[in-house]
């Protein structure tokens, strides 16, 4: 009998699950009926409390630590996740920073920082990754951008590369993995996330076009 759960039986692999968007992305994907991977860098306590949400839901779930700087952990990643659930059917590329950096105040230091963890990492864990998904039949990579790479902002020059390698990086994965594995971006506008600061949604909602954020509040 259909469960009307649409992604029931798969294993997803959120990045950066612990915090902010990434939890989100998490927890929608458990409500569909996935199971989830939580990869955390830093947010032990936060990424167990998101196990524990996604279990009470009735899902599988499990936290898995990996600094995805390092590109020689990111196999071992997969690996463990695919040991752990028996299988890899979704990766979803989440994990990132947002780092500031002027033009003519970047250096080497920051613009690897921007580069490794949102371009970089990204690319080693769908190359990690696809086996698992291949041999799935339904694989599907999501890699996160953001409006950054394709409009450019003062003040963020490398982390508008990095995004703007992001979405390259998707068209040409696309082709790459067809027809076994489905490969797209998503590229978010203004997130207004309950843990944040209310001027910061009244700040960044002025230079939005409809003047208004994407809320993940409440109450809103």
């Amino acid at each position: 009998m259909d469960s009307g759960l649409k992604l029931e039986g798969r294993v997803a692999l959120v990045t950066g699950a612990a915090k902010r968007l990434g939890r989100y992305v998490a927890l929608h994907l458990a409500s569909e009926g996935a199971d989830i991977a939580v990869h955390y860098g830093k947010s032990e306590t936060e990424a167990h409390t998101l196990v524990e949400e996604i279990e009470r839901q009735g899902r599988r779930a499990a936290a898995f630590s990996a600094d995805l700087t390092n590109v020689d952990a990111i196999p071992c990643l997969i690996e463990r996740v695919a040991d752990h659930f028996g299988r890899l059917d979704i990766l979803i590329n989440s994990a990132a920073n947002f780092l500031q950096a002027k033009f003519g105040e970047t250096t080497q230091e920051s613009w690897d920082a921007s580069l490794n963890t949102n371009l970089r990492a990204p690319f080693f864990c769908a190359q990690a990754a696809a086996p698992y998904l291949a041999k799935s039949g339904k694989g599907i990579i999501i890699n996160f951008a953001d409006i950054g790479g394709l409009l450019g902002w003062t003040g963020f020059l490398p982390h508008c590369i990095s995004k703007s390698g992001v979405i390259l990086m998707t068209r040409t994965l696309a082709k790459e993995l067809a027809p076994n594995i489905r490969v797209n971006a998503i590229a978010p506008g203004l997130v207004s996330l309950p843990e944040d600061p209310p001027e910061w949604d009244r700040n960044y909602s002025q230079r939005a076009p409809l003047k208004r954020s994407w809320s993940l509040q409440p109450d809103r």
